[in-house]
C-alpha cells in the first residue's frame, strides 16, 4: 500500500480509503444491500491487512450503525494511533427542528454521539456532509474550530458542494483565524467529471486533499454494460446519479474495458488508476462490500496510464447535470 499526505497536512493516509456506507443495518438505511456486522468485519479486517489506514463513515449511515460496526472492528483489530477515522455530519438523525444541519447545536451534539458510537476520544477528520443553506457558514466554521480545539477532531473537511461555497468557507475561516478545511470529498469518476471545471482547480490552488466518492460509479465502470448486481438493481441513489446519462456513459465504460483487455488487467485497475493520476486526488473512497473488491482495488496503484490512454478514456465524455450537491 502506498501512502501520501492529506492535502497540505502532515497526516499520512493510504492511497485508498475504505468507505463504510455499506456496513450497517438494512432496516435503518435506504440501501437494502448493506452488510450486517458479522459480514462487515472480515472486509474491515482485510482492509487493515492490505495496509489501508483510512476509513470513512458518517453519522447518518444506517443511523449510526455504520459507526458502531467500524468502531468495534477497529478496536479489535488494530491500534487507534495507526488509523485515520473520518466521519460526517449534516443528515437528519432525529425528528424535530434541530435534527439535522450544521448549526452549532447540531455539531456539538453529533460529534459526541459519533465519538461514543465509534468508541474513540477523537476523529481524525470531521466532515460536513453537505452545505447547510439554513445556517450561516460563520456559525458552522466557528463550531468546527471549537471541536478541533477541544481535541475531538484533528482536522476538518467538506463534501459535495459548489466551488463558490467551499471558497466562501475557506475565506471565512481565514478571516477569523479558525481551522480551515483540509479535504474535499466530492463525486468524481470517469463518467462524472463535472468537478474538473472548478472544484479540482480550487483544491489544487488551496492545497486541499481530494478524496472522491463513487470512484467506480457504483460499479458501472467495472462490468459489462448488460451485467447487473443486487446493488445495481436496488440502489435508487445510484440510478438517480447515472441513469439519465447512460447512453453517453456507455462508450466510456466500453473504453475502460478495451484498455483493461489490452493490458491484461482488471477494469477496476484502469478506472482507479485514472483517478490516482489526477491531481490533487489523494485517496479515492472504495465502497467495498466484498474482500475481492479490496483485492481488486489495490492493484490499481501499480498501473501507470499513458497520456494517450488517458485521452482515449476521457474523449467520449459529455457534460452531466450536477449530482450530489444538495
Amino acid at each position: 500500500m502506498e501512502y501520501t499526505k492529506l492535502g497540505n497536512t502532515g497526516l499520512d493516509v493510504s492511497r485508498l480509503c475504505l468507505g463504510c456506507m455499506g456496513f450497517g443495518d438494512a432496516k435503518r438505511w435506504v440501501h437494502p444491500w448493506v452488510l450486517d456486522e458479522e459480514n462487515s468485519r472480515p472486509v474491515i479486517k482485510k482492509a487493515l491487512e492490505i495496509g489501508i489506514n483510512f476509513f470513512d463513515t458518517a453519522n447518518v449511515y444506517s443511523m449510526g450503525t455504520s459507526e458502531e460496526i467500524l468502531g468495534r472492528a477497529l478496536k479489535d483489530y488494530t491500534n487507534r494511533d495507526e488509523i485515520v477515522i473520518a466521519t460526517k455530519i449534516h443528515g437528519r438523525m432525529h425528528e424535530g427542528p434541530n435534527g439535522s444541519g450544521l448549526s452549532r447545536k447540531a455539531i456539538m451534539s453529533e460529534i459526541d454521539k459519533s465519538l461514543k458510537r465509534l468508541g474513540t476520544d477523537y476523529v481524525d477528520l470531521y466532515i460536513i456532509h453537505r452545505w447547510d443553506y439554513n445556517t450561516p457558514i460563520e456559525e458552522t466554521m466557528e463550531a468546527l474550530h471549537d471541536i478541533v480545539k477541544a481535541g475531538k477532531a484533528r482536522y476538518i473537511g467538506a463534501s459535495a458542494m459548489y466551488a463558490w461555497q467551499f471558497q466562501k468557507a475557506l475565506n471565512v475561516a481565514e478571516k477569523h483565524g479558525w481551522t480551515r478545511f483540509v479535504s474535499m470529498q466530492n463525486h468524481l469518476n470517469l463518467i462524472y467529471r463535472e468537478e474538473e471545471r472548478e472544484m479540482l482547480p480550487l483544491c489544487k490552488e488551496e492545497g486541499i486533499g481530494v478524496t472522491p466518492y463513487s470512484p467506480l460509479a457504483s460499479g458501472r465502470l467495472t462490468r459489462d454494460w448488460s451485467e447487473t448486481t443486487h446493488r445495481s438493481d436496488t440502489d435508487q441513489i445510484q440510478k438517480s446519479k447515472y441513469d439519465a446519462t447512460a447512453d453517453a456513459d456507455r462508450l466510456v465504460v466500453e473504453r475502460v474495458a478495451e484498455i483493461a483487455e489490452k493490458r491484461g488487467v482488471l477494469r477496476t485497475h484502469i478506472a482507479l488508476s485514472w483517478l490516482l493520476q489526477k491531481h490533487p486526488v489523494t485517496s479515492p473512497i472504495i465502497g467495498a462490500t466484498k474482500i475481492s473488491h479490496l483485492e481488486d482495488a489495490v492493484g490499481a496503484q501499480s498501473i501507470q496510464l499513458t497520456p494517450e490512454e488517458i485521452t482515449f478514456l476521457e474523449e467520449p465524455y459529455v457534460p452531466h447535470r450536477i449530482v450530489g450537491h444538495n
